[in-house]
């Protein structure tokens, strides 16, 4: 028996089967949950478009088409599809970001008319926690950032942009979207820094955050101050914040070239489950 299959854009009548999917493995689908749960599947709100991936009537796969591009719970014959879409479509992301599996599939797939990439981060591990760690005291002087502490923690959240992806946020449109993010961040209490004589020495978002779980994101210390364990201290205040109002299960994803954080992390408890990919433009 054939089995028949078709790819569309999802609108706001699919939100209780694209959310049920994107449900079925939280800690994963946790970015993209987020946003769906936020702003439901209208593209002008999402911004971008959700694709779905229907068998037999029933939604299978989703691909979220925006800044990034992100298979979720993708088959390989979906993602087959979701690549024939986005390369008729144009590349109009700056990055796939995915399971480690369907992410490479999708590349190859997209490469020959989407690449070269500028870089190509093939496995980069997805660590969790539930509780917090024994035997390191939180930091107690990481505390959520206020909202009129913004010209204080742009610098730091500019500087580990650029660390971290090799571009600055600010180019472009000048830094306004990156503003804008961060500011959302600070607005909702999802940022957190220690701050010594104005100064931000350690700092870290929960980028993304669901009833079910919750991502760690842009984790920096100043230069200057490394070596001291204040990665340790401050991931665990930011870990127990996190866990007492946000998600019992707290998530992230370092490069896997990054010993010295994939060790940080696992001394304040995390623990490897699974992979990401990204390919950065």
């Amino acid at each position: 028996m054939l089995t028949q299959t078709t790819t569309r854009v999802l609108d706001p009548e699919d939100l209780g089967a694209a959310l049920a999917l994107l449900e079925s493995e939280p800690v994963t689908n946790a970015f993209v949950t987020a946003r769906v749960q936020v702003a439901g599947l209208d593209p002008w709100r999402l911004g971008g478009e959700m694709w779905g991936w229907y068998a037999d009537g029933r939604l299978r796969s989703l691909c979220y088409s925006g800044a990034n591009l992100v298979p979720i719970c993708a088959t390989p014959e979906a993602v087959r599809a979701f690549a024939d879409r986005a390369r008729r479509a144009g590349r109009r992301c700056s990055s796939i970001v995915g399971p480690a599996e369907t992410a490479s599939m999708l590349w190859k797939l997209l490469e020959p008319s989407w690449g070269p990439a500028r870089e190509v981060r093939a496995h980069q591990p997805l660590m969790v926690t539930e509780s917090m760690p024994p035997d390191i005291e939180p930091d107690p002087y990481v505390r959520r950032i206020r909202k009129d502490e913004m010209d204080v923690i742009m610098p730091a959240c500019v500087a580990m942009f650029t660390e971290e992806v090799g571009v600055s946020p600010m180019a472009g449109d000048g830094g306004l979207l990156y503003q804008a993010r961060i500011a959302e961040l600070v607005g909702t209490g999802r940022s957190f820094a220690r701050i010594d004589d104005g100064k931000v020495v350690f700092k870290a978002e929960i980028g993304a955050a669901t009833p079910l779980a919750c991502q760690i994101q842009g984790v920096w210390v100043a230069p200057e101050y490394r070596g001291r364990g204040l990665s340790e201290t401050g991931m665990a205040a930011v870990i127990r914040y996190a866990l007492a109002d946000v998600a019992p299960v707290v998530s992230l994803y370092v490069n896997d070239y990054n010993t010295a954080a994939r060790a940080a992390y696992r001394r304040v408890g995390f623990r490897e489950v699974g992979a990401f990919m990204s390919v950065l433009f």
